[in-house]
């Protein structure tokens, strides 16, 4: 029985035709050589052998002054401190909590790390981690603050902050972290009436605003409103979204609060969410969308 297999190259995994600039970018495969041991330090990404710095993955060459590293097209997150991430929880432990945060190893959120409801500030008693799994259970989502990293590059997280903590109703979508932006703030409230959250660590958050929900010791209140169905409107904003998220991707396009905006603006010309799902659309919706950010940087 004969069978027909298509092998794709590395460097057909990105769309050439939306590129940040003229330059089109070189790709180097694993054992290919860079360059000359003496004339470059070798960094991220490459080797020394037989005196000339190989690629170690598939990836694009970046060079600053003479050092070279190549960033992989696929990579695992790398975390560090202060990154925002957004994880799920995998097991309840003895005083803390492991999360997946899409890194090579599972991080660890310590009970003395989150915080007390009610927002106490005391010690951490036997009755506190009885109560942990009430507080967050197997399969819960959370947004958190990388604390530390171990010496085997596994991460403590806290969530002490009021903006940090459990995840209730919305969309999660996981994207390549070499493509998350790295900037101040990764909580933005978009126009379009929709809260994100871009973690560092490919994992990107989209629900709908909280509106005239109280932050205190109403428990009840809050529960309700993480209970409250989605309506109708805010679920196709945010279909679109990330309809809009997957062309940037596919585009192989940096993600910030900034490109998202842009090509959900682009996307209002296509009256049916679906139609974002064509792969001609979703060029056309990346293509505009770097357009746009290339007339920013210009000015």
């Amino acid at each position: 029985m004969n069978g027909h297999v298509t092998i794709r190259l590395a460097s057909e995994r990105v769309n050439h035709c939306v590129a940040s600039s003229n330059e089109l970018p070189r790709f180097y495969t694993p054992g290919e050589v860079i360059s000359g041991m003496q004339d470059f330090m070798r960094g991220h990404g490459t080797y020394v052998e037989d005196d000339c710095i190989k690629s170690s993955v598939a990836g694009v060459m970046q060079k600053v002054n003479k050092l070279i590293c190549v960033r992989p097209l696929k990579s695992r997150y790398v975390g560090e401190i202060g990154d925002v991430v957004v994880g799920r929880v995998l097991e309840v432990q003895q005083k803390r909590w492991k999360i997946e945060t899409n890194s090579r190893l599972d991080s660890i959120l310590q009970l003395s790390s989150v915080n007390l409801p009610g927002g106490e500030l005391r010690r951490r008693s036997a009755e506190d981690e009885q109560m942990m799994r009430k507080h967050l259970q197997e399969g819960d989502l959370i947004s958190a603050e990388v604390q530390s990293v171990f010496s085997d590059g596994s991460l403590s997280l806290h969530t002490r902050s009021l903006k940090y903590g459990k995840l209730s109703q919305g969309v999660l979508m996981k994207v390549f972290p070499s493509l998350i932006k790295r900037r101040k703030n990764h909580f933005h409230n978009l126009p379009c009436g929709i809260a994100i959250i871009i973690g560092n660590n490919g994992f990107i958050w989209m629900s709908p605003m909280q509106r005239n929900v109280i932050i205190g010791e109403n428990k009840d209140e809050i529960q309700n409103y993480e209970h409250q169905p989605i309506n109708k409107s805010d679920r196709e904003i945010m279909a679109r979204l990330k309809n809009c998220v997957a062309a940037l991707v596919a585009a192989k396009m940096m993600l910030d609060d900034s490109s998202i905006m842009f090509a959900y603006e682009e996307s209002l010309r296509y009256d049916d969410v679906k139609e974002l799902l064509d792969p001609e659309v979703m060029l056309d919706i990346a293509f505009l969308t770097q357009h746009r950010l290339n007339s920013i940087m210009e000015e």
